[in-house]
């Protein structure tokens, strides 16, 4: 049994090595399904399906955004001179500079030569680059654990709102049906006061208001949305002691409540029974919408 969670959450992971420092930011927020977005340095293609990858085994719903910013260091890239190639580039001139046909080199025209100055081979390179994008994938990794454990928070907070709105449903269900059994009874003396009054008081006016007021509450009769208001709250409690993902089908209950809600208040024949069925409604709408922040 999973725990409850949330869509909203951040994580944040840093770091330098060989050379290269980086910053990995990840945040989340209510989706009605995944989406992952990503913003990378060039040079790191792979990082992209590796981040998209790692949201997808973490989450099932929310938009997810990671921004990764990764730079080289000033002393990154080593640097040296070939003083071989250069002594050897001003011997092959001296003749020339003797004889007057050129000019004695300047330091920065003999440094501009290809290859006196060596900044590193391509292969090395490479390598660096190939280790500095494992770091970075787990970085991301990193980044996303915060947002995962944010949003296990987030669900945590939730579930005992979600809860305490569930209890409210249970109480205003049950205070629903205390003023249903009262219907009947409201319903046929109501009856026959009308029927009294446009037809006095006749000696079959009691059985006929009787007969019309029974068929009047049999259509007035809500204990079958009664039973299915309270057989959803056994699923809701469940789907919250589940956890995990159990946002969209939290929605889809929730539509039920309130169809159950609507049909109640459409029936309710007594003042006391329409106003609890609009507390009903107002208490399922408050419910629907922290539904919204679970995945």
């Amino acid at each position: 049994m999973s725990q409850l969670s949330g869509m909203t959450g951040f994580g944040r992971a840093e770091g330098a090595s060989g050379g290269w420092s980086w910053v990995v930011e990840a945040r989340s927020v209510n989706g009605r399904s995944l989406e992952v977005r990503f913003r990378g340095p060039a040079g790191f293609d792979t990082l992209e399906r590796l981040t998209r990858e790692a949201a997808q085994a973490r989450f099932q719903r929310g938009q997810v955004s990671v921004s990764v910013a990764a730079r080289r260091l000033e002393a990154a890239t080593p640097v040296s001179i070939n003083r071989d190639l250069a002594q050897t580039l001003l011997d092959l001139g001296e003749p020339w500079i003797q004889e007057g046909r050129v000019l004695r080199p300047t330091l920065d025209g003999l440094l501009s030569l290809r290859g006196v100055i060596d900044v590193g081979s391509a292969e090395a390179d490479a390598e660096a680059l190939g280790e500095m994008a494992s770091l970075l994938a787990l970085a991301v990794t990193e980044a996303l654990d915060g947002v995962k454990a944010a949003r296990l928070e987030e669900g945590a907070q939730l579930g005992a709102v979600l809860l305490r709105l569930l209890d409210e449903i249970e109480a205003l269900v049950g205070r629903s049906r205390d003023l249903a059994s009262e219907q009947t009874e409201a319903i046929r003396g109501r009856f026959q006061r009308r029927l009294s009054e446009l037809a006095g008081d006749g000696p079959d006016i009691a059985e006929r208001a009787f007969l019309e007021a029974a068929a009047l509450a049999v259509k007035a009769d809500v204990r079958e949305e009664l039973d299915r208001l309270e057989g959803h709250l056994v699923s809701a409690r469940t789907l919250l002691a589940e956890g995990g993902a159990a946002g969209r089908r939290l929605e889809f209950l929730t539509q039920e409540f309130m169809r159950e809600a609507n049909t109640l208040c459409s029936k309710a024949a007594v003042a006391d029974l329409t106003r609890t069925g609009l507390d009903l409604k107002a208490t399922i709408d408050q419910f629907r919408e922290q539904i919204q922040n679970v995945e």
